[in-house]
């Protein structure tokens, strides 16, 4: 699974990146992060009615049924596992109508036993921007009332390259695919 990636770009390179974006006027700050953990707040790419946006959200998706607070949702939702992302319950719906692009500069793995771990980073070899295919969510939470958008990556059997750090990789969609991603009707090939 991929439980840590970077994301290190400026508005330049990410607008190139994923042409066309809508960018607000007011363009925030984008700070780069190296080390993005599970229940960080991340950048993705959504479609909206004005065109693909930059947003933000919680890396860890919370499905919009949860009527709990966020401290009583246990389940690692971080990463969806291709293989059942169309019909596991917390997934499902996301799947058929909030997809997203998380954008990266790469992610990590690690090799070696628990106290002696060794981190292996996995970037483009041209230094572009990787798309990994995510899901999000909007949930409310009960207990302030907030809204909070949340989101999950989409991981599939690492190919034979990566494999010898992990068994598991992020799902990654190449610039021609974004769209039937984003709007739905591209499947998870």
């Amino acid at each position: 699974m991929c439980g840590r990636f970077s994301q290190a770009y400026t508005w330049d390179e990410i607008v190139a990146f994923s042409q066309p974006l809508t960018v607000p006027a007011d363009r925030p700050n984008l700070r780069a992060r190296y080390n993005i953990a599970p229940t960080t707040e991340v950048d993705i790419i959504v479609l909206t009615e004005a065109g693909r946006e930059l947003r933000k959200a919680r890396w860890g998706l919370i499905p919009g049924w949860h009527n709990c607070g966020l401290k009583d949702f246990k389940l690692n939702t971080f990463n969806a596992r291709v293989e059942t992302v169309e019909t596991s319950g917390t997934f499902k719906h996301a799947y058929k109508s909030r997809r997203c692009i998380i954008p990266a500069s790469g992610f990590f793995e690690w090799t070696g036993e628990k106290k002696d771990r060794v981190p292996h980073f996995f970037s483009a070899a041209d230094g572009d921007l990787l798309a990994f295919a995510g899901l999000y969510e909007r949930w409310r939470n009960p207990e302030t009332g907030d809204e909070i958008t949340t989101c999950t990556m989409i991981v599939r059997e690492a190919n034979a390259w990566t494999a010898q750090y992990h068994d598991r990789m992020p799902c990654m969609l190449l610039k021609q695919d974004f769209d039937a991603w984003l709007d739905g009707s591209g499947g998870m090939e």
